[in-house]
């Protein structure tokens, strides 16, 4: 099995290690508050989870999920994560995280922002799109009727290949968006990224299973600028 580090361990990071451990991962968690804040978090995961600084997490994972506000994102530690696959959670969200000038601007999309910062890793595109909520409840066996996709977009083939892999044991298919700009389809506000929320009653609602045809035609409905 693989050891996934973690650069933030809030909602989000929280749930996939979960479902990384259920699945029998091993899990390093870091978050900007040290190791210490991590203890509880630790201990309800059980012996595959561990917490370390976020550099230590990078260097202990074969692959590394980064899960922290989009504004911090100067903050992960680029130097240990050259080479490895970089799972980017990341969305803009002003109103709850803060405003980024740089996004702002139009310097780099929102969506390319990490992989700006950490030019020597292979960033992948994933877990983005489905609240934390859904994910810990819409995992699937394989071959289940209502297994869900998740969309997965980066410039290397090995890299989407290893987290395809991941979410594979999670419990959702992956569907390949191609590079990681295209990852704009599935980018907050999209059809897409809004696909496993139930309009009557949206994030307080169970999650929808989304196929892989239908997220398909939502991937396909976000015009290309």
């Amino acid at each position: 099995m693989t050891t996934i580090g973690f650069i933030g361990s809030g909602n989000l990071g929280s749930t996939l290690a979960r479902l990384a451990v259920d699945a029998g991962h091993d899990v390093v968690l870091s978050n900007s508050r040290g190791p210490q804040t991590l203890q509880g978090l630790v201990a309800r995961l059980g012996p595959r989870a561990r917490a370390a600084t976020p550099v230590g997490a990078a260097a202990a994972g074969d692959l590394v999920v980064v899960t922290i506000p989009v504004r911090a994102h100067r903050q992960v530690p680029a130097e240990p994560l050259h080479g490895k696959t970089v799972i980017d959670t990341l969305n803009y969200d002003p109103a709850r995280q803060g405003r980024v000038p740089g996004i702002d601007a139009g310097d780099t999309p929102a969506h390319l922002l990490l992989a700006a910062h950490l030019t020597r890793s292979h960033v992948v595109k994933a877990f983005s799109s489905i609240f934390f909520k859904h994910l810990a409840t819409l995992g699937r066996p394989a071959g289940a009727p209502d297994r869900s996709a998740l969309p997965v977009a980066g410039d290397d083939a090995t890299a989407k290949k290893t987290v395809a892999t991941l979410i594979d044991s999670l419990g959702y298919d992956a569907y390949d968006v191609g590079p990681l700009a295209e990852s704009r389809r599935f980018a907050p506000g999209t059809p897409a990224q809004l696909a496993h929320l139930d309009p009557a009653g949206m994030f307080a609602a169970p999650g929808r299973p989304v196929s892989a045809e239908r997220l398909a035609k939502l991937l396909e409905a976000q015009e290309t600028p």
